[in-house]
């Protein structure tokens, strides 16, 4: 065998067979062409090479050449020196995104894979994944938002492991995020309202059954009376905003923010690396700028043009929705107890009786209000509950109307 022959193709060596039998007269030049699919035309050209140089010409006369579009070498000794000293753990997508914006290399990334597997340095990612039926996108913006908590170390051993709340629409790929140390309700209603302020209030959230977001129990009466079943904090801003809670029973139900995870962590995590940010603080204030980044590279239109998301009501105060509430019993002095501080409600029209109850709202800011009957009412935090004897009335009189003079608990004429 002649190292023509040990250089040629499959297809060429079909040829040399094909031709051979035209050589020997057992094949016509038009039957030929047939068997070799080429045209009567094109088959007289390689008949033609063939008789002239034999085997070897029908070897491509590019064969062995260097290639007008090949890149240069020293672009691609630096890329790869690169690639090993500062991103060895990026994929070749990343990783030639960075070169592009930080070193100014321009490599297609699917060139920078090929070179990173030629240097042993990439191995690609495959794994066997389980059967799934595909869920088509929800058709118009605003119309599902997926929600999810990432627990993950995003400062890799720089800092504790932290959680990051993602929010992505299901019709277009637009995300939010906001880091906080757990998936908590604050750290959830932090993400949605982000959201909110940005793009308005979606139609339904998808979340997983996370006690943040789901709970189950009985309802209470007040949840009988309003017909929204037994809620969270989160689940009862929801429902005051007329966003409907859907529950997924399985992470892959809601891929699509799952999918987003993996994406921020890979590409975060890399990101606050080379930011050299190791605090959540730092970390939530490039957030923004990097979520629109990818949003600029990822996101999609959606299929329809409508958008779902809808204004706040004229007169909603958001921070008096996205917070947590509790009913207490008012004592016969008029005060509240609330996370071990005693509150003072001062008199004033349409004050509650004693024994009834009330409502005490927290706001994210740390404020506290006092509401009955849907009002809201004055008070005061007191360092500790008025004393009081046994077997007696509490002492409280409200300022208005003060006890008598020389009067007291234990003075006065005659005591």
């Amino acid at each position: 065998m002649t190292q023509e022959t040990l250089k040629m193709s499959q297809k060429e060596r079909r040829r040399q067979q094909v031709l051979g039998q035209v050589e020997t007269g057992a094949l016509s030049l038009r039957d030929a062409a047939e068997r070799m699919g080429l045209c009567y035309r094109q088959a007289k050209r390689v008949w033609k090479r063939y008789r002239q140089d034999g085997a070897e010409g029908l070897v491509h006369r590019s064969r062995d050449r260097i290639s007008n579009r090949r890149s240069d070498p020293a672009l691609k000794a630096r890329a790869v020196g690169l690639y090993k000293q500062l991103y060895p753990d990026f994929g070749p997508t990343l990783a030639a995104e960075k070169l592009a914006e930080i070193h100014g290399l321009a490599v297609n990334r699917e060139t920078l894979r090929r070179w990173l597997k030629g240097a042993c340095l990439w191995a690609g990612r495959r794994k066997e994944r389980a059967h799934r039926k595909c869920r088509p996108r929800r058709a118009h913006f605003g119309e599902l938002v997926q929600l999810d908590g990432s627990e993950h170390r995003w400062f890799e051993d720089r800092a504790d492991p932290c959680c990051l709340m993602v929010m992505v629409d299901d019709a277009t790929g637009k995300t939010h995020a906001h880091l906080g140390a757990e998936e908590t309700t604050r750290n959830a209603f932090l993400v949605l309202r982000k959201w909110i302020l940005s793009h308005g209030v979606p139609s339904a959230i998808y979340t997983d059954r996370k006690s943040v977001y789901y709970v189950d129990r009985e309802p209470t009466e007040e949840e009988k009376r309003q017909g929204s079943g037994p809620l969270t904090d989160f689940g009862r801003a929801c429902w005051r905003l007329g966003i409907e809670m859907i529950w997924a029973n399985s992470p892959q139900a809601k891929g699509r923010v799952e999918r987003k995870n993996g994406v921020f962590q890979d590409r975060l995590v890399k990101e606050l690396r080379l930011r050299g940010i190791s605090d959540m603080e730092s970390a939530n204030a490039v957030l923004d700028p990097f979520t629109a980044s990818l949003d600029e590279k990822f996101a999609r239109p959606a299929a329809g043009c409508a958008n779902h998301h809808r204004a706040l009501p004229a007169g909603t105060a958001l921070e008096d929705i996205l917070c947590w509430e509790e009913t207490r019993r008012v004592q016969n002095d008029w005060t509240v107890s609330y996370e071990g501080q005693f509150h003072q409600i001062l008199r004033q029209k349409g004050m509650p009786a004693a024994k009834a109850r009330v409502t005490i709202r927290r706001r994210m800011d740390g404020s506290l209000v006092i509401l009955h009957e849907g009002r809201e009412l004055r008070s005061e935090a007191i360092r500790r509950a008025p004393a009081r004897r046994k077997g007696r009335a509490a002492s409280y009189q409200p300022r208005s109307n003060p006890p008598p003079m020389g009067g007291g608990e234990g003075g006065g004429k005659g005591a």
